[in-house]
């Protein structure tokens, strides 16, 4: 149901978040004291109403699930294929077949009804998120000046229906690519191909499989997070993407255990900002839109989707105003600094407004506040109405279809024409929906591609939906046969110096941390006994390798959808963000090869369980063990973990099998290294402090070349380097309230989950140092197999302490302007004689409805701008420089090596609002800047430099709208190895 949105998302300073606060201030308006004809902004909304005729739709839902895989391949999947029409069957035979089928249909109905009836009486009446409108048009920012005139020059020459054929997928399944929009041939407009996702190009064939985006944020190299990014939009462009579905910030990682935080880089907003606009930068370079997903809060896989879950409604995300913009929308608004052409609204609510709907997230913190230039797509069926997530600031409804799977039935479409047709979306809201878009595809300069077929060879040169070089060119189509050539089998992966599996070897070495390393046990030797221990040693060096991580499936490197299993070593998460490894080298083969046979004697024994007879482990001089923890995306599961991870503990008997490895490791004086695969946290203590685990090592998800990565640490051909992007803690609890995933609604919340982000900006560290909680490892740990020193901390002003930011520049280039006449509406129907392929959502209309003139005067509201606004990412002057931070950096070890040095800041203490006299409460600490430095052995004095910005100095007023820098006492500058390993620290 479309929102009526009155709570105040803008301030922070309530106790509860289900308590309404009322807008007192006459310059931000809600609905309660608005244009009267926004007071039934649900009765037309054409989730419950036909736009052009305003009646009464019958309600819908389906338990079908994001985005299931429908590559054919039915053996390797399991059978999951298109759907398929069901078979019709009679009862005549068996009188009781037919008493069965009343039986079950009454019992269908009488759930149905009493489905509907919660579903009526459990919706949130009047949303709690604010309104803003109308939505601030693009054009504005002198970045895209050239490629808005271009696009507002076709799209002065479109037509009504053609206009909505581009902000309307053409439906699940209809075209090659996971989302297609509709083309406009006439004016050399192609269809545009959307693909996952952020870890490489799902559904298509000799293409990388890169390490998760949280290894990378495990890397801490901003050079690794660009050139990762380049070489993922390079094979985007080679496979005809326009749109890659990628990177994620959204979850940014509040819960530890959630599904989908591998995707992203880091439970820090800076962390995450930065990977995340390094890595659209690389993608954006190589001509293809990037798209920041997910806008935002969905930090949980359980209830994140309408019906997914068997409720009508999706969880709700409700947070205070200074959350929001310090924690969650940091990262996205780098994106928009970075230029990114394309933002994905998420499938949750977000204070009982969702997503993509909630017009102030899109409208006024996205578009206005942040500046951003793009077009915004749904997620694939988040969108939840029609009119009022077009008013709400919506873009591109992805994949076309409405509330449904596959059925061909749109929100948008031709209820999108009748919508504009009636008066309910103004024309200029669709004009401005399709100038971004293709002002986004003129700025990553696409109209230099050849076009599809028929008029070019080029296009998209794969298909999603099937692995022959033929196939249909409607997969989702039951009627229509219409068959070419869907795949060309084009190798995208590079060749020689420029493979990209050389760049995934590198990326997956340096994010791998590691976490203990007791008597330098590592680097290994590669023949075994290390020099200083051969004279005493007369045999070969026995070494034994545990685990079921360490080898590969026997059931294939693809056998499950999506990764969706987890059988063998844990390279990648599972969802809609894996693809299908081309190759995958596992750490048994790789160790094989690393290790010298005249003098090393290896035995594996790649199992979850040890036998009986204990020689095995009894044997060896060392013992390397693997274990590993799995999770991803909702839709799907793997044993009793359905997205989301049940807790934070290693899967698969991990915990236990490092013990019983490290009780009998030659004969409990060997030495055992263990080695973890994981999404993201887990819990260590049943093993780390055991004495003879010598050494543990984190390699995260390392994608392809997994075992040659490891390989590179263990034997110190590349040095440690990799810190941790989370805090690892000492026991589940230790995160706090807010860490936990809410796996069954309470009974007052009915069938709309409500998820209260109420720990506001203590997550993570920021938690652990409130508390004063000692974890196991911090946030930015990890060792090397060298040591660096730190010194000589230097602290330059760049000019006086100012609370605010300069004002609001104001726009020296006008949006592009176009007609306001409603078109005919006989030019919205079918053309004569038109071919029309089943489910294919068209934009045109098969008759005149009766297009009663809308209620709805949507133009009648006008929020005002951001004080905080005016530039990509936001005010312009809140990245102006105010502090240069430097420091000397020396390696006093014996080999060269990577040290991250990590900038921290701490805020006056015991602060007050100076005109409310409100004391602020501030993290102990928050990461502001870091730098990964190579440093030569024994090389002194390699300077560290961070510039710090003001709103690195600030933070959000929710009060006043706008970023706040404290002029009374002083910032606290700390500089060091991680979040409780600062060994510099200074004053401002």
């Amino acid at each position: 149901m479309a929102p009526k949105e009155s709570h105040e998302l803008r301030r922070g300073k309530y106790s509860k978040l289900d308590a309404p606060v009322e807008d007192e201030s006459p310059t931000r308006p809600s609905f309660a004291s608005d244009a009267s004809s926004f007071e039934d902004l649900e009765e037309y909304d054409p989730l419950n109403y036909d736009a052009g005729t305003l009646k009464r739709k019958k309600s819908t839902g389906d338990l079908r699930t994001r985005k299931p895989s429908f590559k054919k391949d039915a053996e390797k999947f399991g059978g999951l294929g298109a759907p398929k029409r069901a078979s019709s069957r009679t009862c005549g035979i068996r009188q009781w077949c037919c008493w069965l089928l009343i039986f079950v249909t009454s019992v269908i109905l009488l759930f149905t009804a009493g489905g509907l009836w919660a579903y009526r009486n459990t919706m949130v009446k009047d949303g709690m998120s604010p309104p803003w409108y109308p939505t601030p048009k693009g054009g504005a920012d002198p970045a895209w000046e050239e490629s808005y005139k271009k696009a507002a020059a076709m799209v002065r020459q479109m037509t009504l229906v053609e206009k909505v054929n581009v902000t309307t997928g053409v439906g699940w399944s209809m075209g090659m690519c996971v989302g297609n929009t509709g083309p406009v041939r006439r004016l050399k407009f192609p269809s545009l191909c959307l693909q996952d996702g952020p870890l490489g190009i799902r559904f298509a064939d000799n293409i990388t499989a890169f390490p998760a985006g949280i290894t990378v944020g495990a890397t801490w190299n901003k050079e690794l997070m660009y050139q990762r990014g380049k070489a993922h939009g390079q094979e985007a462009r080679i496979k005809g993407v326009n749109v890659l579905l990628g990177p994620s910030m959204g979850p940014l990682g509040r819960m530890p255990a959630g599904g989908r935080n591998w995707e992203g880089f880091g439970t820090d907003p800076v962390l995450q900002g930065i990977a995340a606009a390094r890595t659209i930068k690389g993608i954006q370079d190589a001509g293809v839109i990037a798209t920041a997903k997910h806008f935002m809060l969905n930090e949980q896989e359980h209830f994140r989707q309408a019906w997914e879950w068997g409720l009508p409604n999706a969880i709700s995300s409700n947070i205070d105003d200074r959350t929001l913009h310090e924690i969650y929308a940091w990262p996205f608004a780098e994106s928009v600094r970075a230029g990114v052409g394309s933002v994905m609204c998420s499938y949750n609510q977000v204070n009982n407004s969702y997503a993509c709907q909630n017009s102030k997230l899109m409208n006024g913190i996205l578009k206005d506040e942040l500046g951003f230039q793009g077009f915004i797509q749904s997620d694939w069926l988040a969108q939840r109405s029609g009119v009022a997530a077009a008013l709400a600031g919506l873009d591109m409804s992805m994949p076309g279809d409405g509330l449904q799977w596959a059925k061909g039935e749109s929100l948008w479409g031709p209820e999108l024409t009748k919508a504009v047709l009636n008066g309910s979306i103004p024309i200029d809201r669709v004009d401005d929906m399709v100038t971004r878009i293709v002002a986004a595809w003129y700025q990553l300069g696409q109209d230099s591609w050849p076009l599809p077929p028929p008029d070019g060879d080029g296009g998209p040169n794969f298909s999603s939906w099937t692995n022959d070089e033929i196939g249909k060119i409607y997969e989702g189509s039951l009627s229509d046969d219409t068959k070419g050539v869907v795949n060309k089998f084009i190798n995208a992966q590079g060749e020689g110096e420029d493979f990209h599996g050389n760049l995934v070897r590198k990326i997956a070495a340096e994010g791998t941390v590691l976490l203990k390393n007791e008597g330098h046990l590592l680097p290994l030797d590669r023949n075994g006994w290390k020099e200083h221990e051969k004279a005493t040693k007369n045999s070969k060096f026995r070494v034994g390798i545990f685990g079921e991580d360490a080898r590969l499936s026997r059931d294939g490197i693809n056998n499950c959808p999506d990764q969706s299993c987890n059988d063998g070593t844990l390279a990648s998460g599972w969802g809609s963000g894996a693809v299908q490894y081309p190759y995958l080298v596992d750490p048994l083969s790789a160790l094989r090869k690393a290790f010298g046979n005249e003098s090393v004697y290896l035995t594996d024994w790649p199992e979850d369980n040890l036998p009986k007879e204990k020689q095995i482990v009894e044997d060896q001089d060392l013992c390397i063990v693997f274990a590993n923890a799995h999770a991803g995306e909702g839709y799907l599961k793997w044993s009793d973990v359905r997205g989301d991870r049940n807790d934070l503990n290693l899967q698969k008997n991990g915990d236990k099998l490092i013990q019983d490895v490290a009780k009998d490791c030659g004969k409990g004086k060997g030495d055992v290294v263990v080695v973890i695969h994981a999404v993201g946290p887990v819990i260590l203590e049943s093993f780390i402090d055991l004495p003879n685990v010598k050494a543990v090592l984190l390699a995260n998800l390392p994608g392809q070349e997994s075992g040659n990565a490891l390989v590179d640490v263990l034997f110190g051909d590349v040095e440690p380097s990799g810190r941790l992007p989370y805090t690892i803690a000492k026991q589940e609890d230790d995160y706090g309230p807010g860490s936990k995933i809410k796996y069954l609604p309470s009974p007052v919340e009915g069938l709309s989950p409500q998820q209260n982000f109420s720990e506001g900006l203590y997550i993570d560290y920021r938690h652990f140092d409130k508390q004063d909680i000692a974890p196991r490892y911090e946030f930015g740990f990890g060792l090397s197999y060298t040591t660096f020193h730190l010194s000589s901390l230097l602290i330059t002003s760049h000019g006086p302490k100012t609370p605010l930011p300069s004002p609001r520049p104001s726009n020296t280039i006008s949006p592009p302007t176009y007609s306001t006449e409603v078109p005919d509406p006989k030019d919205a129907l079918f053309p004569a004689g038109f071919h029309k392929v089943e489910k294919y959502i068209y934009p045109y209309l098969p008759s005149l409805p009766s297009l009663q003139k809308s209620p709805i005067q949507a133009s009648q509201l006008q929020s005002p701008l951001s004080d905080a606004g005016g530039g990509p990412g936001g005010n312009p002057d809140l990245y102006t420089p105010l502090l240069t931070v430097s420091a000397s950096l020396t390696n006093i070890g014996l080999v060269p090596g990577s040290a991250v040095v990590q900038l921290y800041i701490s805020f006056p203490q015991n602060y007050k609002d100076p005109e409310t006299g409100e004391p602020v409460d501030f993290p102990v600490r928050m990461l502001r800047g870091f730098e990964k430095v190579y440093v030569e052995a024994q090389q002194e004095g390699k300077t560290v430099r961070f510039e710090v910005s003001r709103k690195d100095l600030s933070y959000w007023d929710a009060g006043r709208g706008n970023w706040v820098m404290p002029i009374k006492g002083e910032f606290e500058i700390s500089v060091g190895f991680s979040s409780r390993n600062l060994v510099l620290r200074g004053t401002w």
